[in-house]
């Protein structure tokens, strides 16, 4: 159950993380205006929030795990959003990303 909260707590703050650099994104590179950056501020303010729920107490490993999160799910945001098509080195590296992810933080330690 535990790994089950912690990968909902990822993914949780991934959307946030994500959506929020990429509403900063649209309202800066795109032109969309302050409105759309103030919304990616606000989200990427509440990513550093949802972090903080995670059971492990060390900030830099789930840091660290985030970043495999992250690089996949920013593929697949960019596929989505923005009709990015990953080749396939991107899904290998995101795939190493995401066991290097669950090494860190689901990995058995005594």
């Amino acid at each position: 159950m535990l790994v089950a909260r912690s990968v909902a707590l990822f993914a949780v703050a991934a959307l946030l993380e994500i959506g929020g650099a990429w509403l900063v994104w649209q309202g800066l590179r795109e032109h969309r205006g302050w409105a759309w950056v103030g919304a990616g501020v606000l989200a990427l303010g509440l990513y550093g929030v949802v972090a903080t729920f995670q059971s492990d107490e060390n900030f830099g490993r789930i840091l660290a795990a985030y970043g495999g999160v992250f690089v996949a799910g920013s593929l697949a945001w960019g596929m989505v959003a923005d009709g990015y098509r990953p080749d396939r080195f991107d899904v290998v590296g995101a795939l190493v990303c995401l066991v290097g992810m669950a090494v860190i933080m689901y990995a058995p330690r005594g």
